[in-house]
């Protein structure tokens, strides 16, 4: 587990209604972008964004590029110059279709024009949100949280344990005498556990209380180093744990945590805006509403 895990799953309680992706691009409309991109032909500056190409008189710049890169770029096996030529090949593609689009009115169909509304608003809603994330950034910030961090975490303790998980109480009871008989545990493990950590000897590293369920936390947060539990249930089967050591939790250096204290800052502040908007707005529920009419999915021909 990463040493801030705690803080960054109270984030989640603070998180914000849309994914992105490994670079922090707004995911999910970049396809959308890119056709309005296309079709509109903005003005935008030469210097530092070059034209890589043109297709039927409209230009494709290095950050049309680097939007397709956001959007379909971590699904490519390939790299440099053959992942160029892929892009470039898909923003083509996309331009050449949509151009073809325009030329049927599609844009004049209601279906799209829903569609073309949702994008836009998710996008304004994205961009905000990644505004407004970087905006509760700082230095002062990064620290202050860091310290508030470190000093919930001191003096909290942690357990090095292992286990070997089975079905049945019975199984649990032939596993532990046989251990007691002097069986190897490591060896017991990776023979009769039916954990995915078998296969290591049944070792989970180091965890604090809150990181496991808590009937496998009271057992093995009560034993000495070396000690044995008894048969443990829970959710997941029976347990045999062996504790292999306990300590108190380290502090992580600051520089090792900075991405986690920055995501949390960011989702924190984003958090806030929308929780501030609710509380702004007059949101109205209609009871009883009636089932929105389906949305066609692009390429499906009309019901007759």
């Amino acid at each position: 587990m990463a040493p801030f895990s705690r803080f960054a799953r109270r984030s989640a309680t603070a998180h914000t209604p849309c994914r992105r992706d490994r670079r922090g691009w707004p995911c999910g409309l970049a396809v959308a972008v890119l056709v309005q991109l296309a079709l509109a032909a903005p003005v935008r500056a030469a210097d530092g964004d070059p034209v890589i190409a043109r297709f039927n008189g409209t230009e494709i710049r290095a950050s049309d590029l680097a939007i397709a890169e956001e959007d379909v770029g971590s699904n490519l096996p390939m790299t440099g110059e053959a992942r160029r030529d892929y892009l470039t090949k898909y923003l083509s593609d996309m331009v050449l279709v949509a151009q073809a689009a325009e030329a049927k009115k599609v844009q004049d169909r209601e279906d799209f024009k829903r569609r073309l509304a949702y994008s836009r608003d998710k996008l304004l809603m994205e961009m905000m949100l990644q505004q407004e994330g970087k905006a509760s950034i700082s230095e002062a910030a990064l620290h202050q949280l860091y310290e508030e961090a470190t000093k919930q975490m001191a003096g909290e303790k942690e357990v090095h344990a292992s286990h070997i998980l089975v079905d049945t109480e019975d199984e649990a009871k032939a596993v532990l005498a046989e251990l007691k008989k002097g069986g190897d545990f490591a060896a017991i493990a990776k023979q009769k556990s039916k954990d995915p950590g078998a296969a290591n000897g049944g070792d989970l590293g180091y965890f604090t209380q809150d990181q496991m369920v808590p009937e496998f936390a009271q057992a093995a947060f009560k034993l000495e180093a070396g000690q044995l539990s008894d048969p443990v249930k829970t959710q997941f089967g029976w347990h045999i744990i062996k504790v292999e050591e306990k300590r108190d939790r380290p502090i992580p250096e600051f520089d090792k945590v900075r991405d986690q204290l920055e995501t949390f800052l960011a989702r924190r502040n984003q958090a806030d805006l929308i929780n501030k908007l609710r509380a702004q707005a007059n949101i109205e529920k209609v009871e009883a509403a009636p089932e929105a009419a389906p949305i066609p999915t692009p390429g499906t021909p009309k019901q007759k």
